[in-house]
């Protein structure tokens, strides 16, 4: 199986507090992954290593031959702000920054795109809307739809389905599908174990450092889960940092 992401003791964190620590593995490509743990895990953390926001501590991560055009990544909900002037239809051509560049000139083709995306996600007619009226999981179709005009090799998604609808999460669950059909590599932190268990085939539980990773059958065990409860609590936040 060829790797497309590899991580090499890696250590992540802020002001060179760990919030993630010695993890090594390999995440092959067109692999459909979650990364489970509790609050505080680290889970977005990892994330950011991975998309390149937080610089490692120690270790490293390897993009086996990606580039950053070549990643897709969808923050929390929190992190986007929605009292940005922009629509509907603006926000997701913004996805295709990588063929267009951000000041670039879209034509027919392009706006066709954009409007089958929009579509994809169940939004035709809201083009015009701007994001500060829409719900919450209005907005999260919108940033999928985004997504999908990124065309990307590696997509990752931090708490996709959070503090959405039952409806909004099935319908953007059916594309996390179908890039996972389309062989593209997925990754998704998600606190649903049961969503989980049911459509993702590998997991990686993390409580600031690996508790089990591998088939999400072998690692969403009773065993793992409370060891994965006791070390996030057992965690210093006052720990010593990180040697330079």
């Amino acid at each position: 199986m060829t790797a497309q992401l590899q991580f090499r003791n890696l250590t992540l964190g802020y002001e060179r507090h760990p919030a993630v620590h010695h993890l090594d593995g390999v995440v092959t490509r067109g692999a459909l992954t979650a990364v489970v743990g509790p609050n505080g895990a680290g889970k977005s953390t990892l994330f950011k290593g991975i998309v390149g926001i937080l610089k490692p501590i120690g270790g490293s991560v390897d993009l086996c031959g990606l580039a950053p055009r070549d990643i897709a990544y969808l923050p929390q909900v929190a992190d986007v702000d929605r009292t940005f002037p922009i629509n509907v239809y603006d926000m997701v051509s913004m996805g295709l920054w990588k063929c267009t560049g951000l000041f670039g000139g879209i034509g027919r083709r392009e706006r066709d795109r954009i409007h089958e995306a929009i579509a994809a996600v169940g939004l035709t007619g809201f083009e015009n809307r701007s994001i500060g009226t829409l719900s919450g999981g209005q907005m999260q179709r919108v940033l999928f739809a985004r997504l999908l005009l990124q065309d990307a090799h590696l997509i990752v998604l931090d708490e996709p389905f959070n503090a959405i609808d039952a409806r909004t999460a099935n319908d953007l669950l059916d594309l996390v599908q179908r890039w996972h059909a389309e062989r593209r590599t997925v990754l998704a932190a998600l606190h649903d174990l049961e969503m989980v268990k049911a459509h993702f085939p590998d997991a990686l539980l993390l409580a600031r450092e690996p508790v089990a990773w591998g088939a999400t059958g072998d690692v969403l065990t009773a065993e793992n889960l409370l060891k994965a409860r006791h070390m996030c609590e057992a965690f210093d936040d006052e720990a010593h940092e990180c040697a330079a």
